[in-house]
């Protein structure tokens, strides 16, 4: 063991400008299990609530069961295991911005596995004295998410869309608020938690304010000069059943350890268009 950090999941969006950001990280190839130091930091994830429709067993599968294939190799007071979680988890939470202590009441396969992984996270490192981090992130957004789609960060998605002077379909006119923050904020943030985060605590990383869809849609129209025409349709079912309409969190906690955003949306949407 040494003071490096393992990494599960260092291909996604997330991961890799982590990985790219910070040399001190050990990469774990797709099917290790047992980590390389006791500095863990776990991104593997599915990414939508829209498994349920072809693949009903997915989100447990990669969510839980491959989870616990890892935890098997924690059993160890030395291991920090720090796990990155998602605003997903609190699902419709009524009460805005939500703290790190609401209550969650998540909704759909990948929401609720991401809760139920915290849950088993937090129950093993009773049992075996594991410490334990629980980092719950916003809106991830910035230039370079190859995988990004209708399902999958779907703001940068329609931007996409709008660099191709496609038209585009925002539920309900783009009103409905999430909050975003830039890639790099949120890689810096996890690393400042690692450094100086409460242990067996959760945290929080995100702007801490609500951003229209509609108003990151304007900004990018006005920069890439598109042509693209923005309809408003309703939301369709299935989606008003998974997605809370507005959410923004309550980031007292991680700006208690000395963070703050350097990359305000105005920045974040030219990112964007690039």
């Amino acid at each position: 063991m040494n003071d490096k950090i393992t990494i599960y999941g260092s291909t996604g969006f997330v991961g890799s400008n982590f990985r790219k950001m910070y040399d001190s990280c050990i990469e774990m190839q797709r099917e290790e299990r047992k980590p390389h130091s006791n500095n863990i930091l776990y991104f593997i994830s599915t990414v939508d609530n829209y498994n349920i429709h072809d693949n009903i067993t997915l989100d447990v599968d990669t969510n839980l069961h491959t989870l616990c294939e890892v935890l098997d190799h924690c059993r160890s007071e030395n291991i920090t295991f720090n796990y990155i979680s998602s605003w997903f988890v609190y699902g419709k939470t009524p009460y805005m911005p939500a703290k790190e202590d609401s209550v969650c009441k998540p909704t759909g396969f990948y929401s609720v596995t991401k809760y139920c992984a915290e849950q088993l996270i937090e129950s093993f490192a009773q049992t075996y004295g594991m410490k334990y981090r629980i980092i719950r992130l916003c809106n991830v957004l910035g230039s370079g998410d190859q995988k990004a789609s209708k399902k999958k960060n779907a703001i940068t998605w329609l931007v996409n869309q709008l660099k191709l002077s496609h038209d585009i379909d925002l539920y309900d006119g783009g009103i409905h608020c999430r909050d975003v923050l830039h890639v790099t904020d949120v890689c810096r943030a996890i690393k400042l938690i690692m450094e100086k985060g409460e242990l067996n605590e959760i945290y929080n990383v995100g702007s801490g304010k609500p951003t229209s869809i509609n108003e990151i849609v304007s900004l990018s129209k006005h920069y890439l000069k598109s042509k693209s025409k923005v309809n408003s349709i309703d939301s369709p079912k299935f989606h008003s059943q998974v997605q809370t309409e507005n959410f923004w969190m309550d980031t007292k906690k991680l700006q208690s350890l000395g963070f703050s955003q350097s990359v305000p949306l105005d920045l974040i949407v030219r990112d964007l268009c690039l």
